[in-house]
């Protein structure tokens, strides 16, 4: 997918009430240079994604506010593995049907795999990987559907070997490490999805470590929650991302107010205020 147009009007209804929202497209994908949806190491968009998000929060304007996570599908992935590269960084993530681990009803036969892993080096470009209309299975809403088939940014070819062996090893590794998930987080999907299996979430929210944790299940909804949706489905899981933020990011701001009044006052208790910030 790609953040300029398909990713827009999520951006702006965040943006709408109060949240400052940014985006980036991967290294091909979208408007950015580079092979289209040709993944040579899922490292590197990680990587990228650390370094842009991070600056964006050093920015003075930024500093001391609440920082969430924002990924659908294979952004889950990536918001996930930024979490694992610094755990105490984000105040939060929101996932949407992410891809952070193989339905059992889809995983790849081992030998399939094995033979898809000798020819990786050899043919890596090769859009070869059977899969179904990613587009149709994941968008509900007709009108919408076509509108998004559409969008020329937006790559609708069978995925390129190098690519689909990267997605298949980020999933599996997120799938061994879920436990390590500590951040509070909302997860959110469609119980008749068929992209992202429902049991993907919920293993996420049944393994991950994390106090604070949510998870919703919307009966007949589809892969893509919030563009693929009829209106009133979208306001929907709109309404529940923004009420979860929305408390979390007040508690974030009464905590900011309440340890710089007390710090100020009581400078002795510098270290045990710190403390319990640190445990919230």
């Amino acid at each position: 997918m790609e953040c300029s147009t398909f990713m827009r009007e999520i951006g702006e209804k965040l943006a709408s009430v109060g949240y400052a929202v940014f985006g980036m497209d991967y290294e091909g994908h979208g408007r950015s240079a580079g092979v289209r949806c040709y993944i040579t190491k899922f490292d590197n968009i990680v990587n990228d994604c650390f370094n842009f998000y991070k600056s964006i929060c050093e920015l003075q304007e930024y500093k001391g506010k609440a920082k969430f996570l924002y990924g659908e599908s294979m952004g889950g992935a990536v918001s996930l593995l930024l979490h694992k590269k610094d755990p105490s960084f984000w105040d939060g993530a929101v996932f949407v049907a992410p891809m952070c681990k193989i339905s059992e009803k889809v995983k790849p036969h081992p030998v399939v795999v094995s033979v898809l892993t000798g020819l990786e080096e050899i043919i890596p470009r090769w859009k070869i990987v059977p899969t179904k209309d990613v587009i149709d299975s994941a968008f509900k809403d007709r009108a919408k559907r076509e509108s998004i088939r559409k969008n020329k940014l937006i790559y609708q070819e069978k995925p390129r070997l190098k690519t689909a062996l990267e997605l298949l090893r980020t999933s599996l590794s997120l799938e061994s490490c879920l436990h390590q998930v500590t951040l509070p987080f909302i997860v959110l999907h469609g119980a008749n999805d068929t992209v992202t299996d429902p049991e993907v979430s919920k293993a996420l929210y049944d393994r991950a470590s994390s106090v604070d944790k949510t998870m919703k299940l919307y009966p007949g909804m589809w892969h893509g929650l919030t563009s693929g949706e009829p209106d009133e489905n979208i306001e929907l899981v709109f309404g529940d991302i923004i009420s979860w933020l929305d408390k979390r990011a007040s508690s974030k701001a009464r905590l900011e107010s309440f340890l710089t009044i007390q710090t100020y006052n009581h400078s002795d208790n510098l270290h045990e205020f710190q403390g319990r910030r640190s445990s919230l």
